[in-house]
């Protein structure tokens, strides 16, 4: 596996873990915006600096980065909820933009999955 999978194999298991925590628990606001915060450094870091010469993977990291930002949105929308449907709405909204980013890391990791069979 190389290592360029490898980093986005972990990055999928981060956002999936936060998204279950966001749906499954009673996640408060400093946590979910730390978390996300921790996503967005690993991004930074770990996933923008891989040269990749396929417009199609550029393309999604291009996309990831701009969702990664609306979720940053998405959390100090759920900060300021008050009433509890509005609550249950904004953590529906922040559990939706991760499966989005979740199925932009799948398409990436695809190809190389099926060139490896």
């Amino acid at each position: 596996m190389s290592l360029n999978r490898e980093k986005y194999v972990v990055f999928v298991t981060l956002l999936e873990q936060l998204r279950s925590d966001a749906t499954t628990t009673q996640m408060v606001p400093p946590l979910l915006r730390e978390r996300v915060a921790s996503l967005q450094q690993f991004f930074g870091q770990q996933i923008v600096p891989l040269a990749d010469e396929n417009w199609r993977v550029q393309s999604y990291q291009t996309e990831m980065s701009k969702q990664l930002r609306l979720l940053e949105i998405d959390v100090m929308f759920f900060q300021g909820a008050r009433q509890a449907s509005t609550v249950q709405r904004r953590l529906q909204t922040i559990s939706d933009r991760l499966t989005t980013l979740i199925q932009y890391c799948d398409a990436i990791l695809q190809p190389e999955a099926e060139g490896e069979k």
